[in-house]
């Protein structure tokens, strides 16, 4: 008789139950599927059941199984990351899985976007970090990660599907597939990932699904999904009314059958049930209290609370020493919750190593086995951070030195995957590589709102040199835009260096272009002015092409300030007809601080500190108080970063954005600028 895993069903110690098949079924191999052989064996009675919905076993398993390790399937459980574009709905129909899962109670007061619980992604309304949660549905416990859909924030994408076994690929019904959809979703077929079509928003007046779904059908051939894949139902989904259906003429009235197409089509975990255990760290987390805490998918065996264990890198071959669990929790809707045991198949979360890293694989000392981490993708953008050396250095932060910005950004390399931290010739700058301007945006805000005070460089794209060819990172950029505005999107476009790939719609139209990453910068403001704020853009990191040329900035010059002073309103009423300005009256300004863009493309010097001379005339004119600023344009992080030019700086304080000139003084600035044109 040889020991063989069978299905597990239901909760408690009846899942680990081991199934005896006679030897003579499995001689000349175990039986595939499909087979008479196999047949008989997955129907085979036994004192424990039948063998139904046994899975074939692949040759390393069937060589262990010789070994006499057992295998098991954990059909109690499922593990799903929902994946799609950004703003396609993700967050919100996870809210209406936790209230449909019974994570809250009757009558309970909940909040929308409940899993965005940062103060940036409240406040913007977008996933940066990808969450863990889980719910209950008749029986099985289905634990949910939901992921970010902005294409700077895929590194986090990447990373946590190596937890799951299944994903939920979300699709607008009105916008359809998008960039970040194509990626997520070869990101997913590359691992295997059984893969289950939801179409959201279906209640959107302008909802266009049965388009939707040809325009899915074409994305998964182009990729070369299998056809397991494409015969897969499609659900039909209104996140906003917690409402799914597998037919639109037949209304859903709940999310029953997203649930149950879950248990139905995504595969439940299978490992080695008993063994030495381990677990592949996916995700960092950290608490006051017991500090760092690595999230992962158990992969063979049982943890338990109080075990030793070590965690080694594959990558690296560096090996701990032996370290206590001293905490182990499992997911339970919004809370992490103790567990005495863990076993293979769920996801855990365990504390007790302060050097504990995503990728690292913590497992029994008994076996030190390092399991492959998911390949993430090689930033294409870099910035350099420096020690902030204005006039007005140290008057606001609380980290300003070298020693405290080369630490914070240390520590985040512990949880950002996407990110690289390089050396410079200089201490006192750190050159920062990332998958876009949103990604290292998102990382000036946080260190800005922690405290720290530093200055860095406009963005530059990462150039490669490919068989002996400089090539530069080029994106896939698609615009929804009003018929109205297609001309001078393309006309844009055109201009830096992008080729227009494909175009639909009529009233609204959908333009696909391949552009330099480089092209991208600054754009968006444009963008936002030649559709009046109707258009919609989003791009992707598609690949490397050789270098496409020179591509245009900025077309206009920066107001500079000449002294340094506080601004007034009469020094600011001369200057606005220069341009636009970006400060108001009553603020401290310094030579060389920018204060303004000029209308005209060269910088233009203007005194916003002059004061009216006062004199014994009487002002019959009241000209003074008709002295009023036009507009005042203050500018967001974001926009900041695509105005700065190569030799501008921007000034980041907890309080304050300034931008300035990397020499202050305007005759050194002159002096520089006919050296380097000579």
């Amino acid at each position: 008789m040889v020991r063989f895993p069978g299905s597990l069903r239901g909760r408690g110690p009846s899942h680990r139950r081991l199934l005896r098949v006679p030897a003579r079924l499995l001689r000349g191999g175990i039986p595939q599927c499909g087979s008479p052989s196999a047949s008989r064996a997955l129907t085979y009675p036994t004192q424990t059941g039948f063998l139904r919905g046994m899975r074939p076993l692949s040759g390393v398993q069937r060589q262990s199984l010789w070994e006499g390790v057992v295998f098991m399937i954990r059909e109690d459980i499922r593990n799903i990351a929902i994946i799609a574009h950004v703003d396609h709905g993700k967050t919100t129909l996870v809210d209406q899985m936790l209230k449909q899962g019974g994570v809250y109670h009757e009558n309970q007061q909940t909040v929308d976007r409940v899993m965005d619980s940062g103060d940036i992604e409240r406040e913007r309304g977008i996933t940066i970090l990808a969450k863990n949660t889980a719910v209950h549905y008749q029986g099985h416990k289905i634990n949910i990660v939901d992921t970010p859909g902005h294409a700077d924030f895929g590194g986090e994408v990447e990373r946590v599907l190596k937890m799951v076994d299944g994903v939920l690929l979300l699709v607008d019904s009105f916008e359809g597939p998008m960039p970040q959809t194509r990626f997520v979703l070869k990101k997913a077929l590359e691992l295997k990932l059984k893969v289950l079509i939801v179409i959201n928003k279906i209640d959107r007046p302008d909802a266009r699904c049965d388009e939707v779904v040809n325009e899915i059908l074409d994305l998964l051939i182009d990729l070369d999904a299998d056809e397991a894949t494409l015969d897969n139902p499609i659900l039909y989904v209104s996140a906003r009314k917690g409402t799914a259906t597998l037919d639109l003429e037949a209304p859903g009235e709940n999310l029953r059958p997203l649930f149950d197409a879950i248990l139905q089509y995504i595969p439940a975990p299978e490992g080695e049930a008993e063994g030495p255990a381990q677990v592949l760290i996916s995700t960092i987390d950290y608490s006051e209290y017991v500090g760092r805490i690595g999230v992962g998918r158990i992969t063979r065996g049982t943890f338990r609370e109080g075990m030793s264990v070590v965690h080694t890198n594959l990558e690296t071959g560096v090996t701990s020493s032996q370290w206590r669990l001293s905490g182990l929790y499992q997911y339970d809707g919004l809370k992490r919750t103790p567990a005495k045991d863990v076993s293979m198949g769920d996801i855990v979360a365990l504390s007790g190593a302060e050097d504990l890293s995503i990728g690292d694989t913590v497992c029994d000392p008994a076996r030190v086995e390092g399991l492959p981490f998911v390949k993430i993708s090689e930033p294409t953008v870099t910035m350099t951070f420096q020690v902030n050396d204005s006039p007005f250095a140290g008057r606001e932060g609380q980290y300003v030195t070298s020693r405290h910005l080369r630490a914070r950004l240390m520590r985040e390399l512990q949880t950002d995957v996407s990110l690289r931290v390089n050396d410079t010739n200089s201490t006192d700058a750190f050159e920062v590589c990332g998958r876009g301007e949103l990604h290292l945006s998102i990382l000036i805000e946080n260190m800005r709102r922690q405290g720290y005070e530093f200055a860095v460089s406009k963005p530059q794209v990462i150039y490669k040199e490919i068989d002996g060819v400089k090539c530069e990172p080029v994106e896939r950029l698609v615009v929804d835009t009003p018929q109205a505005s297609a001309g001078a999107v393309i006309e844009k476009i055109g201009r830096r260096r992008g080729v227009l790939e494909h175009m639909s719609g009529l009233d609204r139209v959908r333009l696909e272009f391949l552009v330099p990453s480089r092209g991208l910068f600054g754009y968006r403001s444009e963008f936002m002015t030649d559709t009046r704020g109707e258009g919609i853009m989003s791009s992707v990191f598609e690949r490397y092409e050789p270098l496409k040329g020179d591509i245009p900035h900025r077309n206009v010059g920066a107001l500079v300030c000449h002294e340094t002073g506080t601004s007034s309103s009469y020094g600011l009423f001369y200057a606005q007809e220069r341009g636009t300005l970006f400060i108001g009256a009553g603020q401290e300004v310094y030579m060389g601080m920018i204060c303004g863009q000029n209308a005209r493309p060269d910088d233009l010097v203007v005194n916003v500190c002059k004061q009216k001379h006062v004199t014994n005339m009487r002002n019959a004119s009241a000209s003074e108080d008709a002295m009023r600023l036009i507009s005042v344009h203050p500018l967001s992080l974001e926009e900041c970063l695509e105005f700065i030019d190569d030799d501008e700086l921007l000034e980041i304080t907890p309080k304050n954005l300034r931008m300035r000139k990397r020499i202050l003084d305007a005759n050194l600035r002159s002096r520089a600028n006919r050296q380097s044109n000579s």
